[in-house]
């Protein structure tokens, strides 16, 4: 009797995660064309249809904590196999050429610091760095923007950004199908960066720009995953409580030297993380007191002195 049962119930898993609208057996990242899949441009209904969104409303409905054992299954399933897809990624990509930048959500396209982020990764992405954000809008689009245009001229910048204005917050219609114009407009197919999204915040749109994506249901996994990978430095931009907490996770694993060495913070926006939202003297006074050790901290309004402390870092490592 306790056979049978066991048996009819392996039966009943298997069936659910079967019938589940992602594939819990997935081991490669997403690309923008496999999320969006059913999305066309010219139809704004279709989004509602596509594949991240059915995905995204299954979440919902079965709750953000899982209702279900076979469901909780299901989700850790395919989030191992995402971990499994990263893995494969850093096996062809150096982990020290990572870099990370934090930031808002909610920054606009239209804001002076979307365009200075997305120069930034620009710039490194011509250096032959690759760029790793949390994959959704705001300021993680701005980098996967930047790192899309790696290569085009001042001129073909500015015009993808122009096209991306007229829609500049991600609840505008309009917004994600102004992205696929651009990318439309300005193909990529030589370099690459990383988006860390989801389904948590699954109302925030993931950006196509990034040409891998690794999409998670477990979002404090995915949280580490982003401060972990970025081996070669993160660029902290304006943001709130989730940039905040990210700040405070990697300057833990930098102190710890978790990874056998510390990696540079640098902070973008003197006036913002200093009078704003003080945390760079605050991290400095703990540093001058031994609270935190091992930290290499960088604040700056210019983009060449935020690229040369990233440079400044590899050069170190090279040494080592």
């Amino acid at each position: 009797m306790i056979a049978d049962k066991y048996f009819n119930d392996f039966e009943g898993t298997v069936d659910y995660l079967k019938q589940v609208p992602y594939d819990v057996t997935r081991r490669e990242l997403y690309s923008a064309a496999e999320l969006y899949k059913g999305y066309d441009m010219d139809d704004a209904l279709s989004m509602a249809t596509c594949h991240d969104t059915l995905v995204y409303q299954h979440y919902m409905n079965t709750g953000k904590q899982a209702n279900s054992v076979n469901e909780s299954l299901a989700r850790t399933l395919h989030d191992h196999g995402m971990h499994q897809a990263l893995d494969r990624f850093f096996d062809s990509h150096s982990p020290i050429r990572c870099i990370g930048i934090m930031g808002g959500h909610a920054l606009r396209r239209t804001d002076k610091m979307f365009r200075d982020i997305a120069l930034i990764s620009k710039h490194l992405t011509e250096r032959d760095f690759y760029m790793l954000s949390g994959g959704g809008p705001g300021a993680m689009e701005a980098t996967h923007f930047g790192a899309w245009m790696a290569g085009r001229s001042s001129e073909e910048f500015m015009e993808a950004l122009d096209m991306l204005l007229p829609a500049p917050c991600y609840q505008d219609s309009g917004w994600l199908e102004s992205a696929f114009r651009v990318m439309t407009r300005y193909p990529q197919q030589r370099h690459d960066s990383l988006g860390i999204p989801t389904w948590l915040y699954g109302h925030e749109p993931t950006t196509p720009f990034a040409t891998h994506i690794a999409k998670f249901f477990e979002n404090s996994i995915r949280e580490d995953s982003i401060l972990t990978l970025a081996f070669g430095g993160i660029i902290y931009t304006p943001g709130s409580a989730g940039t905040l907490q990210e700040i405070f996770q990697d300057a833990v694993q930098n102190h710890y030297l978790s990874f056998g060495f510390s990696s540079p913070m640098v902070f973008l926006g003197k006036a913002f993380w200093t009078e704003e939202v003080p945390i760079y003297p605050f991290l400095q006074d703990m540093v001058s007191r031994g609270r935190y050790k091992n930290l290499l901290l960088t604040l700056t309004d210019d983009e060449d002195e935020a690229i040369e402390a990233l440079e400044r870092f590899q050069r170190i490592k090279r040494e080592d």
